[in-house]
């Protein structure tokens, strides 16, 4: 059995309480990360709650959580779960966020410095399920998480494809019939796509991907029996309706949704490519892609602040100074950027990223920019 020092273990702990004292006055010397004047002593955990939710309990800023909580990134890439029924502290002296909950007595205790509070971890790793509290509302979100949504300019050219339809009607809904041909390799369930438009670039106006619209799913109901026989397939549900010449791509596994709101490691400065849905604007809790990627250094859960671009404008009180000329001799000035809201990244490709909408005053659109948090 190995020995070791009592010195080393003491100078370890020391090490481990001066870092979550540093993150601590790190977060509390943030002005962007500093509490709510009025932030609880405590937050017990509700079926319900969000991470985001939560967050906003207590910060000025969501994406600020892993600062006061003190998560190191490898805790934010795998975060543990949070479950109903847990307690958030608010430790003022530290000006940090812990989790736990009251030992003794009916567990009614608020927190505060005159009462005996033990704080006993109550982080779980296992069984991670479907109690575990949300980043953010996960059902907004789900439909995206299993839906290829980028795809390459000749990914779907060789996927299966409806060549007909039930009694050949145009359109297929719930429960009809439709005959595909291509190589299924044994699977039995499929989403169907239609190959979408591209996305451009709005600062090189260059292709960087394309987005496929999905239609609904279809399952197998008979397959081909020879080379010449097309597969028959049942419509199963229908988010928009399917029609020949649209393709299948297999339905992937649900993802786990486990990520925490952090700001990008890196800075970043993307723009709004589109909205979901083929609208030119957007709300809270709608979806929205940028111009950036994983290659950009963005994550499952990175936070992105959403500014218009300040207008230009002809400064009509002073003429002929020194300034660019604009018209009728009058100098051009840019007013500043206007921050509005919030990005939740959640779905990231190459050079493309899907956000949510989050905590915004004005309508999002194409255009505008998402950049980290100042």
């Amino acid at each position: 059995m190995k020995k070791f020092s009592t010195a080393a273990l003491v100078l370890a702990l020391a090490s481990a309480y001066g870092s979550a004292l540093a993150a601590g006055e790190e977060a509390m010397s943030n002005p962007r990360c500093a509490f709510l004047p009025n932030a609880p002593d405590q937050h017990t955990v509700v079926r319900g709650d969000t991470l985001w939710d939560i967050s906003g309990r207590f910060l000025k800023n969501a994406w600020c959580w892993p600062q006061v909580w003190g998560m190191n990134k490898e805790e934010i890439r795998n975060p543990h779960w949070i479950y109903p029924g847990q307690i958030v502290y608010f430790d003022r002296a530290a000006g940090r966020l812990r989790l736990g909950k009251p030992v003794g007595g009916d567990g009614a205790q608020d927190g505060r410095a005159s009462q005996t509070v033990k704080l006993t971890p109550q982080l779980r790793t296992e069984g991670l399920g479907k109690d575990a509290v949300p980043a953010i509302p996960s059902n907004v979100i789900e439909p995206f998480l299993s839906q290829p949504l980028i795809v390459g300019e000749g990914d779907l050219n060789d996927a299966p494809r409806i060549i007909a339809t039930q009694e050949s009607r145009v359109m297929l809904g719930k429960d009809d019939k439709a005959y595909v041909r291509g190589a299924i390799n044994s699977g039995t369930s499929f989403q169907v796509f239609r190959p979408g438009t591209p996305l451009r670039d709005p600062d090189t106006n260059s292709v960087i991907g394309y987005e496929a619209a999905y239609l609904g799913t279809i399952k197998l109901e008979r397959p081909a029996r020879t080379p010449d026989e097309a597969h028959v397939f049942n419509v199963v549900s229908v988010k928009q309706e399917m029609a020949v010449g649209d393709r299948l791509l297999p339905v992937p596994p649900t993802p786990i949704l486990n990520y925490v709101p952090h700001p990008p490691e890196k800075d970043v400065a993307a723009r709004i490519v589109s909205v979901y849905g083929g609208v030119t604007q957007a709300g809270q809790n709608q979806i929205v892609a940028i111009n950036r990627g994983s290659k950009d250094g963005l994550n499952m859960g990175t936070v992105l602040e959403l500014f218009r671009y300040g207008p230009i404008i002809s400064d009509r009180t002073e003429k002929g100074s020194m300034w660019s000329i604009g018209p009728w001799g009058r100098p051009q000035v840019k007013l500043p950027d206007h921050q509005y809201g919030s990005l939740f990244v959640f779905r990231v490709f190459d050079s493309i990223a899907y956000g949510l909408v989050m905590q915004v005053t004005d309508t999002v659109q194409v255009g505008d920019v998402a950049k980290s948090p100042e």
